[in-house]
């Protein structure tokens, strides 16, 4: 089912009609919501994960489809305005929400656009489902969270996981992780190239979404990798090759070194249409108007 809810949009905001589906995980009720912009083909937007994913983040990309495309962006279970509550977030969710939601909401089959993490997720499904999609298009993809990245074992990197969910100290680190200085920081690290756009409304946008009751879960089970999706570039590659489906891959030149080497190697896949455009791993939101351009012939296609 879905209801219409109020919309107070601003500039930073996709301006759409905002729906609510209800979901049923494990005899529970999650509140998830989307927001819908345009008419014409479905196209479903799915922003990263990350300590502050939402459905705006692909607000540029959703104005500039919808003269050509209905839009259907999505906050995932666990993250922006969707239901915080306390599960232990594992990859099983993510799977069988997507495809619930796809044969529940949307029109089918339907094109996706999924930026970062939420790729290997799209890549099983259309593997399982494929009759479910009739484009995809991958931005940024990655495949593995951040403390693995770093080198963390990932059974260190659970305990951490463990420890964030734990009442005061897990609140403590999680406050510490997501004050604006050093959402900032991390912006600037490694999301955004063009600093000047990091401006202080921009960054309060990203807390206020961060400090809403049971905001840890969900991106503490991102950053310390639990949900990763597949475990080796391999299984990743895999994923890729065997899909019939016509996939395009954009590619943020300035990605961080790892990142960018896996981005190549699936580049490099005889099945993938790949465009490298400026840009790092938030450049879904940073340079929408040239991701745009590559991919709204690509799209338009359908």
């Amino acid at each position: 089912m879905s209801t219409d809810l109020l919309s107070a949009p601003t500039e930073l905001e996709i301006g759409g009609n905002i729906q609510e589906y209800i979901w049923n995980w494990e005899n529970q009720q999650v509140r998830v919501v989307y927001e819908t912009l345009g008419n014409g083909s479905p196209v479903l937007l799915l922003p990263a994960f990350s300590t502050v994913s939402m459905r705006s983040e692909m607000a540029g990309i959703a104005k500039l489809l919808s003269p050509y495309l209905q839009t259907f962006a999505v906050d995932f279970p666990g993250f922006g305005d969707s239901s915080r509550l306390p599960f232990d977030y594992q990859p099983a969710i993510y799977q069988q929400f997507l495809e619930d939601f796809i044969t529940s909401v949307c029109n089918q089959p339907i094109a996706v656009v999924a930026a970062g993490h939420s790729s290997a997720y799209v890549l099983k499904l259309a593997q399982k489902r494929p009759n479910l999609f009739s484009r995809i298009v991958l931005i940024a993809p990655t495949w593995r969270g951040p403390l693995p990245t770093m080198g963390l074992s990932r059974d260190t990197a659970t305990s951490g996981k463990n420890l964030i969910r734990t009442p005061i100290i897990g609140q403590l680190l999680y406050k510490l992780n997501t004050l604006p200085s050093f959402l900032s920081w991390m912006y600037s690290r490694h999301v955004y190239v063009n600093t000047s756009k990091l401006t202080p409304d921009f960054i309060q946008h990203k807390w206020r979404n961060t400090q809403k009751p049971g905001a840890r879960y969900a991106p503490a089970a991102f950053v310390t990798g639990n949900l990763d999706a597949v475990h080796s570039q391999s299984q990743f590659l895999e994923l890729v090759s065997g899909l019939a489906i016509p996939l395009m891959v954009i590619i943020g030149e300035s990605s961080p070194p790892k990142s960018r080497a896996e981005m190549d190697a699936v580049a490099a896949l005889h099945n993938v249409i790949d465009v490298k455009l400026p840009g790092t791993l938030g450049m879904h939101e940073e340079y929408p108007h040239e991701v745009f351009a590559a991919i709204a012939p690509f799209l338009r296609a359908i």
